[in-house]
């Protein structure tokens, strides 16, 4: 198929799904596909570089990775502010690095449509963990209603999970930005990512608002948002419909705020997985407010596999409406994403201050809220306030193991989760003994 009628068709496979889902387009109006051109105000100050200027032809077939080079060394060599527009049209670019540090800020508006090459065999000599990569760049902004396609089809059919292979290649994030603080993404839409569709890695300051992801529920790995070892980021506005999870947060992250989410089809928003491979990390100060989740694998979720160290805590989720979620509510320290039974081990990450409010809707299975807490430390200050989880059909309950904390309000199915650990019920009941030996004396001496 050439890469002009590939373009053609996937423009008429997503307008089929957006029309055919009008799920999919928020009540705001936002629509993450079909995004009009925002206007944008014209600053004399800043200078414009087109990558047409540089030899780009835009027409869905000829490599124009060059000339979008040639543009980014002119804009990150300037010492005043640039522009980089990628004008309408299709530009198909082969797996390219964009370095800093600049010498001034850059923006980087898209107004047509960048698409990877179809072909795994590009990245050849490569590194294929990534195709479009910002590394190392402060104050960057991107922008523009564009449509990024990561043409990942062949690279799905390639990996472990399609063809059970003991070779599989390592399919590219879509766009990465590593090190890159005051960042600002918004108003782009992302489709068909060969793994990841954007990452944000080791960055503080980051912004990501109006983003559009879409790719099959069955495409293998393709999360909607990837946050690793990064600080204060917030992503707000966003609609993922994907076949993993919508947003992941990993690695030693915190401060992490999101907002307006819609998921699904796909895997839900979760903390995790942490702790592959006896690894510690540390995730802290997490919020998601407002949310809805339709037809998704999970709903909000923790996951850690056994063996791992660290700590997740902090952790609020707030305000959220699910529609046939198979499993709404998770916190698995047991997690297992493997071919081959994962050992029991006795390390774990520990989970501390976990809070959901405002979550209603309907659960698929039978179990609606799952603690499956680890043997070793056990998950302390959980709290639930007003949860409503109604079966698709029959019963929902909850299953506890070794999980601790309070409810508030209307909780549906009931919470299963103990007040205290066994060592706080032994302390009060000692207290509880001291002051009836105490009520006792008092009493005596009286008489």
């Amino acid at each position: 198929m050439s890469c002009s009628w590939r373009f053609v068709s996937n423009q008429l496979w997503i307008f089929l799904a957006v029309y055919l889902r009008p799920d999919f387009i928020r009540g705001d109006g936002f629509d993450p596909i079909i995004q009009q051109i925002p206007s944008y105000p014209n600053d004399p100050k800043v200078k414009i570089i087109s990558i047409n200027d540089y030899g780009a032809i835009g027409d869905g077939i000829t490599d124009d990775a060059e000339s979008l080079q040639g543009a980014w060394k002119a804009a990150c060599s300037s010492t005043s502010p640039v522009r980089i527009m990628i004008p309408v049209g299709t530009y198909f670019i082969k797996p390219s690095n964009f370095y800093g540090p600049c010498q001034s800020k850059l923006t980087l508006r898209i107004y047509g449509s960048i698409v990877a090459p179809e072909d795994p065999g590009a990245w050849e000599g490569l590194d294929s963990h990534k195709w479009l990569y910002f590394d190392r760049i402060d104050n960057l902004t991107v922008e523009g209603g564009g449509l990024i396609d990561g043409a990942g089809q062949k690279w799905w059919a390639q990996t472990c999970k399609a063809n059970k292979s003991d070779i599989c290649p390592h399919p590219p994030t879509a766009v990465i930005f590593h090190q890159c603080n005051n960042l600002k993404v918004k108003r782009l839409t992302l489709v068909n990512s060969p793994q990841m569709h954007i990452a944000f890695s080791e960055s503080i300051h980051v912004s990501a608002s109006y983003i559009g992801v879409l790719a099959p529920e069955d495409s293998p790995n393709t999360d909607g948002i990837h946050i690793s070892k990064s600080m204060q980021v917030e992503i707000k506005n966003a609609m993922i419909s994907t076949g993993d999870d919508c947003i992941s947060i990993v690695g030693n992250s915190s401060h992490i705020r999101m907002q307006n989410i819609t998921c699904g089809p796909g895997h839900g928003i979760s903390i995790g997985s942490l702790g592959k491979s006896n690894s510690s990390a540390t995730i802290q100060y997490v919020t998601l407010d407002g949310a809805d989740l339709r037809n998704t694998a999970n709903g909000v979720r923790i996951k850690t596999w056994q063996g791992g160290s660290g700590l997740v805590r902090k952790i609020s989720f707030n305000n959220i409406t699910m529609q046939n979620v198979s499993n709404p509510i998770v916190i698995d320290q047991y997690y297992c994403d493997s071919p081959l039974p994962c050992l029991n081990q006795t390390s774990a990450l520990k989970i501390d201050h976990i809070s959901f409010r405002g979550i209603t809707g309907t659960s698929l299975k039978e179990v609606a809220i799952r603690f499956a807490c680890s043997d070793t430390f056990s998950c302390t200050n959980l709290y639930l306030e007003n949860v409503q989880l109604v079966p698709i059909s029959g019963t929902v309950r909850s299953s506890c193991w070794n999980a601790y904390g309070t409810i508030s309000g209307v909780v549906y199915p009931p919470a299963c989760i103990s007040c205290c650990e066994p060592h706080q019920l032994a302390l009060r009941r000692d207290e509880s003994d001291s002051l009836n030996l105490r009520l006792g004396s008092m009493k005596l001496s009286k008489e």
